[in-house]
């Protein structure tokens, strides 16, 4: 049995592990993303030998490999959506009258804020667009939400971002 609760809560380590790896890489972090690889492997090299030694016999071990990859996904989804690593832009689209009133609150919360003019099927537009940390989409969201200003809101992840104001790498 302690064998079975082990290769579980050891493929949900290293599938975790593996989800903020990939992370890591695609965001241009290749140093903490070798580093989260090394340990990965350990894990994994551990987990399929226990797995592998006598699975005819233990077929109940595919099992418990395969549940602790599922949770490992869903569980590497929810670490990653915590440490909100990396860079976002958020773009939002507001009347030509509540642009630069919505520019300003933003701004007042360093926020960089860059506007456009759009057009819009009606109306004349503004479009802000937002570079942030992904740390600070929540809060953004809210203050856009708070400002009663009515908006449609796009969110992009962001690899790079060169330049600008209210980001510091």
């Amino acid at each position: 049995m302690f064998g079975y609760i082990l290769i579980f809560f050891a493929k949900i380590i290293e599938v975790s592990l593996t989800t903020v790896r990939v992370v890591l890489i695609t965001r241009g972090e290749k140093f903490y993303g070798a580093i989260i690889g090394f340990f990965e492997v350990l894990i994994w090299l551990y987990v399929i030998s226990t797995v592998l030694v006598g699975i005819s016999k233990e077929p109940f071990k595919m099992v418990i490999y395969a549940l602790g990859f599922s949770c490992g996904n869903y569980i590497g989804c929810i670490l990653e959506d915590k440490l909100a690593l990396g860079l976002m832009t958020i773009n939002a689209i507001v009347s030509e009258k509540d642009g630069h009133a919505l520019a300003k609150i933003l701004r007042a919360e360093n926020v960089g804020v860059t506007i456009i003019d759009a057009e819009g099927l009606k109306e004349d537009k503004k479009m802000l667009i937002l570079h942030v940390k992904r740390k600070r989409k929540s809060q953004i969201l809210k203050i856009i939400h708070n400002s009663h200003i009515k908006a449609v809101i796009s969110l992009m992840d962001t690899k790079t971002i060169y330049g600008g104001y209210g980001i510091k790498k």
